[in-house]
């Protein structure tokens, strides 16, 4: 590669004031997304740049650095909505854009993105069409990628609730060179059983033993977690109402149905904390449990 400073001296000068440009482009984006409580303008407000495709050829072949600094931004940006507790994610689909039009090789770009982007408010935009499109975009850039079919796999399971459409995604991924072996068990999974339980389950287990980062895995577990404490406290209910039915009167504790030998211990959720009886009868989590019911919604 060429260095910077053997380029002749006019293509130097030139490339520092393309580049001097877009970090001044990026002041008033820096200041629009650290705002608190005021309205975000349009993307083109804050950006005197057009698209990422401009910023690519005007770059000099630094186009890498500056998705880097666009990457970076994504994740400032998502992270300060999540703070927020914020349900508007206006700029981060244009900001993927421009990020992927400047780098389209930049894998967690399109991973992590269209995670940004599916997830429901206020996890995430709840917009899982932009993340396919971002995928798709992902696909056509790097289509030896398999991954990129799991993650179009898991989009249309999760959030479109399409199950043929996520069987096909993971038949595809599991015909590209060098794709894991379970990618095509989960299409056959998926295809047969859709929306079971079980399947969740499958799916999320794979996930957690595949993962090569530390946060998609314990995004996973959680998921995980909660799909455990569900169906525990689905089976807890049944044995409430069963008490219920046969003492003649509502239990006021799940130390009554234990006294009673409905149970043979009080039952702990995943977290290891005791579940509890709300005041409406139904079992639920105790407030000092780790586990998050909201991550299946």
């Amino acid at each position: 590669m060429t260095s910077f400073f053997s380029q002749p001296r006019s293509r130097r000068r030139a490339c520092c004031l393309v580049m001097l440009l877009c970090f001044l482009g990026l002041i008033p984006l820096e200041r629009s997304l650290d705002l608190r409580g005021g309205s975000e303008r349009a993307l083109g407000e804050v950006l005197f740049l057009p698209s990422g495709k401009v910023l690519r050829r005007l770059s000099l072949g630094y186009d890498g650095l500056l998705a880097d600094i666009y990457w970076t931004r994504v994740v400032q940006y998502f992270g300060g909505k999540r703070v927020a507790h914020s349900t508007e994610f206006k700029l981060l689909g244009p900001l993927l854009q421009i990020t992927t039009d400047l780098d389209p090789h930049l894998i967690i770009a399109y991973r992590f993105g269209s995670i940004f982007l599916a997830d429901k408010p206020p996890r995430g935009a709840g917009e899982p069409l932009e993340a396919l499109a971002l995928l798709d975009r992902g696909i056509v850039a790097n289509p030896e990628y398999w991954r990129f079919w799991e993650d179009v796999g898991f989009v249309y399971y999760w959030d479109l609730k399409d199950y043929p459409a996520a069987a096909r995604a993971f038949k595809a991924g599991s015909e590209r060179p060098g794709a894991m072996t379970w990618m095509r068990a989960l299409a056959a999974k998926v295809a047969a059983q859709g929306g079971e339980v079980g399947t969740s389950k499958f799916l999320w287990s794979e996930i957690a033993r595949q993962a090569g980062n530390d946060q998609i895995r314990k995004n996973a577990e959680d998921h995980l977690m909660a799909i455990q404490a569900t169906e525990e406290i689905a089976k807890l209910n049944e044995l409430v109402a069963l008490y219920n039915k046969r003492q003649g009167q509502p239990a006021r504790s799940l130390q009554a149905l234990a006294a009673a030998g409905y149970l043979r211990a009080l039952p702990r959720d995943p977290s290891g904390k005791l579940y509890m009886l709300g005041a409406d009868g139904r079992v639920k989590l105790s407030p000092r449990s780790s586990v998050d019911l909201s991550v299946l919604q």
